[in-house]
């Protein structure tokens, strides 16, 4: 008997898409990385059905293709996700997600003292990860903060 394969979200003919997304990351990755500023069409799924993950979340934007450096910003949240660049319906590039170290001008640091809530500077944060804890440490203040401090402080 054939197994019938059906999209559960649309394809897109150009553009980026962030699959294998842990469930319920979603909504944060496109509000932390100003996804919906790029006024293109957004598709989002929310807990699909991943043989790996069980449940994933899944983003798809039109005509905008994210770079190698913005993709692996994601990993900060998603670390299994992969982005792929899509153009004429292909895949054309895919990025396995790598923690870079910076991240530069996606979250406000924590700290209300810092110098970055005062002058028009970009946010910048170092990355560490040590024994699978991952902590940011802003550029101008000093400090150092869990990954889901940083994020909540946005």
């Amino acid at each position: 008997m054939s197994e019938k394969k059906q999209l559960q979200v649309e394809a897109i003919c150009n553009g980026s898409v962030i699959d294998h997304i842990p469930a319920g990351q979603g909504i944060k990755i496109l509000k932390l990385f100003h996804l919906l500023d790029t006024r293109q069409r957004i598709t989002v799924g929310l807990n699909l059905p991943s043989a790996a993950l069980g449940s994933k979340d899944l983003i798809k934007v039109e005509n905008t293709q994210l770079t190698a450096d913005q993709a692996n910003q994601l990993a900060l949240f998603a670390p299994q996700a992969t982005v792929n660049i899509i153009e004429d319906f292909k895949v054309v590039t895919k990025h396995q997600l790598e923690l870079p170290g910076e991240i530069v001008g996606v979250f406000a640091c924590p700290n209300s003292n810092c110098i970055s809530h005062r002058e028009p500077v970009r946010s910048r944060f170092g990355v560490r990860s040590t024994q699978g804890e991952v902590r940011l440490k802003c550029h101008y203040c000093e400090k150092s903060f869990t990954k889901e401090i940083v994020s909540e402080a946005f």
